[in-house]
């Protein structure tokens, strides 16, 4: 993972989640440091000053983290947890994703719309292949990813890779190889890590009987 811009020795260092116990890469990571104010903070680009604080990108680690106050151990002090701290983080994660993605266009590194994302794959000049994790599965499996799986990235919304183009809702959309498109096929698992958990827990509720109803396949016969 480039953190906050930086390459080389910094991908493939490890750091040992304060919940887990486990040394993981800092691509799984999420580095949070202690405020001013002895408040949290995530510190989603590696910038802030401080002793990093390091959990994993996942939001069970996350939560047991904010319900155990891990954060205060980690500081060996007592420290303050914002409310809806994941929630925070999850919004700043968009919000780089987005930032790197726009920048890309502007640049003129980046297409939007299936016509235009599938010619730039077809060029041989695409480094990675954003889709919208609202998008229709059908619709998406018809565009491949260039040089594999990892390099299709589902974790943003269509209203959020939206706001990269300056549009109301994007579904395709595709980055020309380069630096920026590896920093997003770099931070990208981050929040698609975080948002999950979420997701896996919606579709369960979706697919739950409602109360008082039998589940299928068990009524009367």
């Amino acid at each position: 993972m480039t953190r906050g811009g930086r390459a080389g020795k910094a991908d493939r260092s490890e750091r040992r989640c304060i919940v887990t116990g486990e040394s993981r890469p800092v691509s799984e990571l999420v580095r949070f440091v202690v405020g001013p104010d002895d408040a949290i903070v995530p510190d989603v680009a590696g910038r802030l000053p401080g002793r990093g604080i390091w959990v994993s990108a996942d939001r069970a680690a996350l939560e047991e983290a904010v319900r155990t106050n891990a954060f205060s151990r980690a500081a060996r002090r007592r420290v303050v947890v914002p409310e809806g701290l994941v929630e925070q983080l999850e919004r700043q994660l968009v919000d780089r994703l987005v930032g790197l993605v726009s920048l890309a266009r502007k640049g003129g590194g980046a297409v939007a719309g299936y016509e235009k994302t599938l010619a730039l794959l077809r060029s041989g000049r695409a480094g990675a292949l954003i889709q919208a994790s609202d998008g229709s599965p059908a619709q998406k499996a018809r565009l491949q990813p260039p040089g594999g799986e990892e390099r299709r990235i589902e974790c943003l919304t269509a209203n959020e890779l939206g706001l990269a183009f300056g549009r109301e809702n994007v579904i395709h959309a595709a980055l020309v190889s380069g630096g920026l498109a590896e920093r997003v096929v770099q931070e990208a698992p981050r929040l698609a890590t975080l948002r999950a958990r979420r997701d896996q827990a919606s579709r369960h509720q979706e697919d739950a009987p409602a109360p008082g109803r039998p589940h299928a396949g068990t009524g009367d016969r």
